[in-house]
């Protein structure tokens, strides 16, 4: 059963993987043997991350260093990081992002530039230019894996003030299926993670103690925000040789969020 999970002898990158679901996916993959690379605009943060992640005493190891995808010229450095550090690339997961939050009449230009520019833009760009390492470490039947972090937020029309933020997520789910499609003779599987509440610097306005996130999880189906396991089992998952057939999904880890349609019209009807 360890071998449908093992990384062992694969190297992976994780923007966005100093905090939140990105250290979370991280600590999985190393404790699954993996050589992962970290990396966020926050250099230093990553390279504590990495230095926590091998204090594990786990079969794989981190590495944390700078990299910004919120420009085309911040992505061509990253590029020469990676490559200066490696020449085999077999996951890719996608994680960095950005919100923006205010009432819709107050919601300004900008932040649709600077949110659509990081969550989508920057996923399409860094695939693309990281595909050549993918598919040279592709095999069939052991093919490369492209993980992107969407959001139930893009599955279902919930704003909550974070217009561009979730129509970024729903833009990145549809274009993991038609990266899916197109990859898949090339033996790379694209899929999409659209995680409900978790604890992260991007939703410490709602999760920072425990008052809090029993506060959000009561509003959760599943009566709770997401755990380390609930991250760490998709994405074995989907990096693994368990996961080896699937493409072009979208993993629902989101408590039951994703399927919530409101009240049963007929329920008063029925009292």
């Amino acid at each position: 059963m360890q071998d449908l999970f093992s990384l062992e002898g694969k190297t992976a990158l994780i923007t966005g993987g100093a905090t939140g679901i990105g250290r979370m996916a991280a600590e999985a993959m190393v404790r699954a043997g993996a050589r992962v690379l970290i990396a966020s605009r926050k250099g230093e943060a990553c390279a504590a991350v990495a230095q926590e992640l091998n204090a594990l005493d786990a079969p794989g190891t981190a590495e944390g260093f700078g990299g910004d995808i919120g420009s085309e010229a911040g992505i061509e450095t990253l590029i020469s990081e990676i490559k200066d550090r490696t020449q085999q690339l077999d996951i890719l997961m996608n994680n960095s992002g950005v919100t923006w939050g205010a009432e819709m009449k107050d919601f300004p230009y900008e932040a649709w530039e600077k949110v659509m520019s990081v969550n989508v833009t920057a996923v399409f760009d860094l695939t693309r230019r990281l595909l050549p390492m993918l598919i040279k470490s592709a095999a069939p039947g052991d093919p490369a894996r492209v993980i992107n972090v969407g959001s139930v937020m893009g599955e279902i029309p919930m704003g909550d003030g974070a217009y561009s933020y979730s129509a970024s997520k729903a833009a990145v789910i549809h274009l993991s299926k038609i990266l899916a499609k197109e990859l898949a003779h090339k033996n790379v599987t694209v899929n999409a993670l659209a995680p409900g509440p978790f604890v992260s610097r991007m939703t410490a306005f709602a999760t920072h103690d425990e008052t809090m996130r029993e506060k959000v999880g009561k509003d959760v189906p599943l009566g709770r925000v997401g755990r380390y396991e609930d991250i760490a089992g998709s994405v074995l998952f989907l990096s693994g040789k368990g996961g080896a057939y699937v493409t072009g999904s979208v993993v629902p880890i989101s408590g039951g969020i994703n399927v919530m349609s409101g009240q049963n019209i007929f329920a008063s009807a029925m009292e």
